[in-house]
C-alpha cells in the first residue's frame, strides 16, 4: 500500500478512538447524568473539560514534535489517552469524570495535531486534499459507530464500557505507529516559549471555564465574570507577548495569510454553531422524544454516514468550484441544516429526521474538508507545526464555546420551572441560535480571492496539468 495512504490510515486509529469516544459519550450523557445524580445540562462539563484540556496543551504539541520527533510524541500521546479512558471508566462522580477527561485531553492534545503534522510534512501540497480525506475516513467511522454503539452499551450494559473499548484501539495504534509512522522533526527546533505557554494556557482555561459555567449555577456569578475577565486579560497579554517574541508558541502572524485567516476565523464561527449539534440532538431525542440511548444513536448516526460519503467526492468538487465558492455557499447551506431541528415537533417522523441528518452530514463534511485543507494552502513547510497548533487550538475552543452556547440557551428555555422536564419545544431556541452563528461564517469566506488555495484544490488548472500534478512525487 502506498505510504501516502498507509500512514494516514495508521494515524487515523487515533482519530477513530477520539471521535468514537466523543460521539459515544454524547449519546450516553443523559444516562450518565441519571447514574451520577446530575442535571443533564451540567454533564456538558464532561465534553468541555476535554476540549479545554486540548486547547491548553495543543500549543506545546508542535514544539515537542520538532524537538523529540513526531513518532515518539504520537506514541506517548496514545498511552496517555488510553490511561485517561481507563480513569473515565472507573469514575464515580462528575468531578472524577471531569478530571479523567482532562487526562484524556492531554493525550489528545499531542495525538491528533502531531499525527496531522506527519501528513503535512510528508505529502506534497497537491496531494494533501486526498491524503487528508484518507486520514479522516477511518476517523469518521467513529461517529458512525459511536451513536448506535454508545446507545447499545448504555441501554443494555453500562456506560463505563464506552471507555473500556478505547483500550484495544489504543494498543493497536501504538503497535502500528511504532512500525510504520516516520519520525519527522523540524530542521531547526525552536526555543520553547514558556511565558507564552503560561499566558495562553491560563487565559484559555479562565475564558473557557467562565463560558462553560455561565448560567449553570455551578459557580457564583462574580466568580464566572472574574474568569471571563481574567481570561480576556491574559489572552490580551499573550497577544502583546507574541508580537515581541521571536518564536511564540501560538504564531499569530500566520493570520496575515488570507487563506489561513479565513480558515481560523470563518471555521471558528462555523464550529461554534455546528459543535453544539452533537450535544443537543441526543438530549432532544432522549429527553424530548423519550427514545432510549440505543434508539437515539440509531437516528443520529446517519449524519456520519453522509459525512463519510462526501469524503470520497470532496476533492473533485473542490477542483471544479474552488475553495471560496464552496466555503461561502456551503456554509449557508450547513447553517440552514443546523437550524432545521428547531422546527421539529412531537409529530415529526423519525425517518424525516434521519433524512435531514443524512443530507446535512454530506454538506457538513464537505465544509470541514475545505476548511481544514485551505488553512495550509499557503503556509510554508517550516511553519506547518505552528499552523497546526494554532488551528487545533481555535477548533477546540470553538467547539467548547458551541457546546456552552447550546447548553446556555437550553438552560434559558427551561429556567423558572420547579422541576425540569424537557419537551421538544425547549430545543427550538438553541437550534436557531447555533444556525445563526454558523451563518455568520459566510461573511468571512466571501472575502477570499477567487483563486484561493488553487495549488491545493487544482481549481482553474487545465485538466492535463491537474492530472500531471497528481502523479508528481
Amino acid at each position: 500500500m502506498p505510504s501516502r495512504i498507509l500512514v494516514p490510515l495508521i494515524i487515523a486509529c487515533a482519530l477513530f478512538m477520539e471521535n468514537l469516544d466523543s460521539t459515544v459519550l454524547s449519546t450516553a450523557l443523559p444516562a450518565i447524568a441519571a447514574d451520577l445524580g446530575e442535571d443533564p445540562i451540567r454533564l456538558k462539563l464532561a465534553l468541555t473539560s476535554y476540549l479545554l484540556s486540548l486547547a491548553i496543551f495543543i500549543p506545546a504539541s508542535g514544539w515537542l514534535a520538532d524537538r523529540l520527533g513526531a513518532r515518539h510524541v504520537f506514541r506517548a500521546a496514545l498511552v496517555v489517552f488510553t490511561l485517561g479512558s481507563i480513569l473515565c471508566a472507573l469514575s464515580t462522580s462528575i468531578g472524577g469524570l471531569v478530571g479523567a477527561r482532562i487526562v484524556q485531553g492531554l493525550g489528545g492534545a499531542m495525538m491528533v495535531p502531531v499525527g496531522r503534522l506527519v501528513i503535512l510534512r510528508t505529502v506534497p501540497k497537491h496531494e494533501l486534499v486526498a491524503s487528508l480525506a484518507w486520514l479522516t475516513v477511518p476517523a469518521l467511522i467513529g461517529p458512525v459507530m459511536g451513536p448506535p454503539l454508545g446507545g447499545f452499551i448504555t441501554t443494555y450494559f453500562s456506560w463505563r464500557w464506552i471507555f473500556w473499548i478505547n483500550v484495544p484501539i489504543g494498543l493497536l495504534g501504538l503497535v502500528l505507529a511504532t512500525l510504520f509512522v516516520p519520525d519527522v522533526r523540524g530542521e531547526t527546533p525552536r526555543r520553547f516559549d514558556a511565558a507564552g505557554f503560561l499566558l495562553s494556557a491560563a487565559g484559555l482555561a479562565a475564558l473557557v471555564t467562565g463560558a462553560t459555567t455561565l448560567g449553570l449555577d455551578i459557580l457564583p456569578g462574580a466568580v464566572v465574570l472574574s474568569c471571563l475577565a481574567a481570561g480576556a486579560g491574559l489572552l490580551t497579554a499573550y497577544v502583546l507577548h507574541a508580537r515581541r517574541s521571536v518564536a511564540p508558541i501560538l504564531d499569530l502572524s500566520l493570520l496575515r495569510i488570507p487563506t489561513f485567516r479565513a480558515s481560523v476565523l470563518g471555521g471558528g464561527l462555523f464550529r461554534i454553531g455546528i459543535g453544539a449539534t452533537p450535544f443537543l440532538l441526543p438530549l432532544m431525542l432522549q429527553l424530548g422524544y423519550g427514545l432510549t440511548p440505543f434508539e437515539s444513536g440509531m437516528v443520529t448516526f446517519v449524519g456520519a454516514v453522509g459525512a463519510i460519503t462526501m469524503k470520497f467526492i470532496a476533492q473533485p468538487i473542490l477542483r471544479r468550484h474552488g475553495f471560496r465558492s464552496i466555503l461561502a455557499v456551503n456554509a449557508a447551506i450547513c447553517a440552514g441544516f443546523a437550524a432545521i431541528p428547531a422546527a421539529f415537533t412531537e409529530a415529526t417522523p423519525l425517518l424525516a429526521i434521519m433524512a435531514i441528518l443524512l443530507i446535512g452530514g454530506l454538506f457538513r463534511s464537505l465544509q470541514f474538508t475545505a476548511i481544514n485543507a485551505v488553512a495550509f494552502a499557503d503556509v510554508d513547510p517550516d511553519r506547518m507545526s505552528r499552523a497546526t497548533s494554532l488551528t487545533s487550538v481555535t477548533q477546540q475552543v470553538a467547539l467548547a464555546v458551541g457546546i456552552s452556547l447550546g447548553a446556555l440557551t437550553l438552560e434559558l428555555a427551561t429556567r423558572g420551572r420547579p422541576e425540569v422536564h424537557f419537551a421538544v419545544d425547549d430545543f427550538t431556541l438553541p437550534f436557531l441560535v447555533i444556525g445563526a452563528v454558523s451563518a455568520v461564517a459566510v461573511l468571512v469566506f466571501r472575502r477570499l480571492p477567487p483563486d484561493a488555495g488553487s495549488e491545493m484544490s487544482g481549481h482553474g488548472r487545465p485538466r492535463g496539468d491537474a492530472v500531471t500534478a497528481m502523479r508528481e512525487r
